[in-house]
């Protein structure tokens, strides 16, 4: 055994765990490592402690400052009580804590449930796995003043991760997620409370998910054209998590009698047998739906992530073939549906808006300004969303929004992304649709063809640990400093720099200020209105380029030609983009 050969703060950390109270387990886990020589696995276990990302605590399971374990998870939950107890002195306070289908989720929130009640916190614990926006939910619903769920997402089986949100059912953010931080920094393990008060532990389930599901009913706008197109074929993939306990519900609540389960995907199952990534963005996740939609001739195809907070969507294209949609796709249906319904019930007002994250379509920007109201623009995140839900309230009323990483909310009933009202919304908007005799995907391209042809790309490169780390920091500095000219035969007219809240006009040099919190992002204008954007992932260890490009298309017939004109552009500028 060597440990002299990790860095002086790495072995003062691992030696602090095997010699701490940490419990044997976890000293037996990291010794094995020991023994085994395994040093950039320690290196990546100890050399930093998880920070808040855009969605929350997140990391491979595992024993260490930067992993996620009941240490790390326990000590966020001690720094939480520690801040709430702060923030309302005296009074009597309540989280909701849910999780979701993956390895070690029910364990990490019996330990969130037994700190917070060791610190006379009244805890609402959902009994057994709950979606995420269900628990964004429940928050307000009882009135209290935190909750956390246990998840990571779409993450790869080797993660779980830990949200925490506020009193209105939004995820963290500024200065609360940084307070939180600055009290989890203070701590040592010795104090932290994980000897819970069984009398402060109240099991929630079903109560909760008929009032959801009950409230979310209330959202429907064509519930008629729903009952007329009740036999729409949906075939439905919970991807083994936890979408299967509420989705097929709230489907046959809103009407929809025809619904087919991916059974092969329906157990949850924090091993994801069936996909390598849990993600609906993943054709490869998709497939096993797709072959069951092809098979059944649906209509349509509605899969959710482990926590059912991202939905993804197949439907036949203009060929007749399954086809998937992607983020923007599916953002810009939901708002010009929503939007247009709205208007055609009389129930469109003044102080309506939507919203989007900077790197989402424009075409929701247009599609709002073609219908006159207001479409806000916040960071990548869903939780700016939320607070911007919070802070407008009650002057303006939000109506729908998302974002292209799969996410979308209609209704303000929960403070964060929602799959679970989206697959109702999206189920409707295909039967409404299909009353009028058009697919969901000819009212995409009839959209195109209004406002023009959006398409874009997303390019991910992984970079792990903490040499990836440092690579992404090396690349955003060099396209900070050095920024390209030109992108596919088209001038940078405008550099977007959001980490220093600057836009540049390249040709005058003249700076104007953003409007918006620092945010390690870079955005590139073109002259022709193509934008690209490069943003580090804030839960994985990548480095994220957003490509958007437009072209005028006359007719649904040209939809083939411009889309092949659009695929090239594209590659054109990511090609320059990462030379």
């Amino acid at each position: 055994m060597a440990i002299s050969s990790l860095d002086p703060s790495i072995k003062q950390k691992v030696e602090e765990w095997l010699t701490s109270n940490y419990n044997q387990e976890t000293k037996t886990s990291i010794q094995n490592l020991l023994n085994h020589e395994e040093w950039d696995e320690l290196n990546d276990s100890f050399y930093k402690d998880l920070s808040f990302g855009t969605g929350g605590l997140r990391g491979i399971i595992g024993p260490g400052t930067n992993r996620i374990n009941i240490y790390t998870v326990g000590k966020a939950t001690q720094g939480l009580s520690n801040y709430l107890k702060k923030t309302y002195p005296g009074q009597s306070i309540k989280v909701a804590v849910s999780y979701d289908s993956r390895n070690m989720s029910a364990t990490l929130a019996q330990t969130v449930a037994d700190v917070f009640s060791a610190n006379d916190i009244i805890v609402y614990l959902f009994s057994s796995l709950r979606p995420t926006p269900e628990l964004s939910f429940a928050i307000r619903e009882l009135n209290c003043q935190s909750g956390v769920m246990i998840t990571a997402s779409h993450n790869p089986k080797e993660y779980n991760g830990y949200k925490a949100y506020w009193y209105d059912g939004g995820q963290l953010v500024s200065p609360h997620d940084k307070n939180v931080i600055t009290e989890v920094n203070s701590l040592t393990i010795d104090q932290v409370l994980f000897s819970k008060k069984p009398e402060l532990i109240h099991l929630i389930d079903e109560e909760i998910d008929t009032r959801y599901i009950d409230k979310l009913a209330n959202l429907s706008l064509r519930s008629e054209t729903v009952k007329q197109e009740k036999d729409l074929k949906i075939v439905f993939s919970s991807i083994h998590g936890t979408g299967i306990t509420i989705v097929p519900k709230v489907l046959a609540k809103w009407g929809f009698e025809n619904v087919h389960i991916v059974e092969a995907q329906a157990i949850p199952d924090g091993n994801f047998p069936t996909v390598v990534y849990p993600n609906p963005e993943e054709e490869e996740a998709m497939s096993i739906g797709l072959k069951e939609a092809s098979k059944l001739d649906a209509d349509l195809l509605l899969a959710t992530d482990p926590d059912a907070d991202r939905v993804g969507v197949a439907v036949k294209d203009l060929e007749g073939k399954f086809t998937l949609l992607n983020g923007n796709q599916i953002g810009a249906l939901l708002v010009d549906y929503v939007l247009s319904s709205k208007q055609s019930l009389g129930l469109l007002k003044s102080n309506d808006y939507t919203c989007k994250t900077i790197v989402t379509t424009n075409l929701i920007s247009d599609i709002s300004r073609n219908y006159n109201v207001n479409c806000y623009e916040v960071l990548t995140g869903f939780k700016y969303i939320g607070e911007l839900m919070t802070n407008l309230l009650p002057k303006e009323t939000f109506l729908v929004g998302g974002e292209e990483s799969y996410g979308f909310l209609i209704g303000d009933l929960v403070r964060d992304k929602d799959a679970v009202v989206s697959c109702a919304f999206i189920a409707e908007m295909t039967a409404y649709y299909k009353s009028m005799g058009k697919t969901l995907f000819e009212a995409l391209v009839s959209l195109y063809v209004k406002h023009g042809f959006y398409k874009e790309k997303l390019v991910s490169l992984t970079k792990k640990g903490q040499r990836g780390a440092e690579e992404i920091k090396s690349m955003m500095q060099r396209l900070r400093n050095d920024p390209p000219k030109s992108l596919g035969g088209n001038t940078v007219a405008l550099l977007q720099d959001y980490e220093n809240r600057l836009a540049t006009n390249i040709k005058t040099n003249e700076q104007t200020p953003i409007a918006l919190p620092a945010s390690d992002v870079l955005q590139f204008i073109l002259d022709d209105g193509s934008v690209l954007s490069a943003r580090p992932s804030g839960t994985e260890p990548k480095i994220k380029f957003y490509c958007s490009a437009k072209l005028p298309i006359n007719t649904i017939e040209d939809f083939n030609t411009v889309n092949q004109a659009l695929d090239m552009k594209i590659e054109n500028m990511m090609s320059d983009l990462l030379k």
